[in-house]
């Protein structure tokens, strides 16, 4: 945030500090959220220490590259320009890998495992790490195309801090939306539970059906970003 008042550079169109910005309460929510439901599993004390660093460490690392990139004024992702550049962006994807084998754990260990949680907040919770690997997945497309836009150079206007395009199609609505599923589904069955005093198997179901809902929705970002057209035409 300090970046963004002392810094006047800018890259593909936007400060670039506001990349460092995106990702630091991205990572931050992220973190918070694994710290919180790793606590709902019933695993050992230093299960859960691994688990927790392993995210942590990762992440950190990733936030340091896309800083050091940012204050250099050249791209973190996607930048193939240089060695160092493609050595960077080469361990951004490694640590993300990783990051992404311990959603795989999670997704197993929620099938196999009763949570410290009712029924319809464990479903919710496994399909928010089926969402986020979707998401991950996403994110592996842009790195195929090195480049979050349809079409076109990412040097086009988009929407204020998200900067997601407003002229085409972006594939960062749909890798959004992927990531932060593991918040919105069970924050929405807390809600169910909270709100709506009825059978378990009944919360399950509308659990599922906003699960679905959700799931169909990024689809359908995606399918609406590869065809070329964007979220909101500005």
């Amino acid at each position: 945030m300090i970046g963004l008042f002392i810094d006047e550079r800018t890259l593909l169109g936007i400060n670039v500090w506001v990349k460092p910005l995106k990702f630091s309460i991205s990572i931050g929510i992220y973190i918070l959220t694994v710290g919180y439901i790793v606590t709902l599993y019933p695993f050992s004390k230093r299960k859960k220490n691994i688990i927790n660093n392993i995210v942590s460490w990762t992440l950190l690392l990733e936030m340091g590259i896309i800083i050091y990139q940012a204050q250099r004024g050249v791209q973190s992702h996607y930048n193939t320009s240089s060695a160092l550049d493609s050595l960077l962006f080469l361990g951004m994807g490694i640590l993300t890998i990783l990051n992404v084998l311990v959603m795989f754990l999670f997704i197993i260990e929620t099938i196999r495992l009763k949570l410290k949680t009712t029924t319809s907040i464990q479903v919710a919770i496994l399909i928010g790490w089926l969402i986020i690997v979707a998401g991950s997945w996403v994110g592996g497309q842009m790195i195929n195309q090195l480049s979050h836009n349809v079409g076109v150079a990412d040097e086009v206007a988009g929407l204020p801090l998200l900067n997601w395009s407003t002229v085409v199609g972006d594939l960062r609505v749909a890798h959004f939306f992927g990531l932060h599923g593991i918040q919105i589904i069970p924050l929405f069955a807390l809600w169910v539970s909270n709100k709506w005093k009825t059978k378990s198997i009944n919360q399950i179901i509308i659990v599922t059906a906003f699960g679905l809902i959700y799931a169909l929705w990024i689809g359908f970002v995606f399918y609406q970003a590869k065809q070329g057209i964007p979220l909101i035409s500005v």
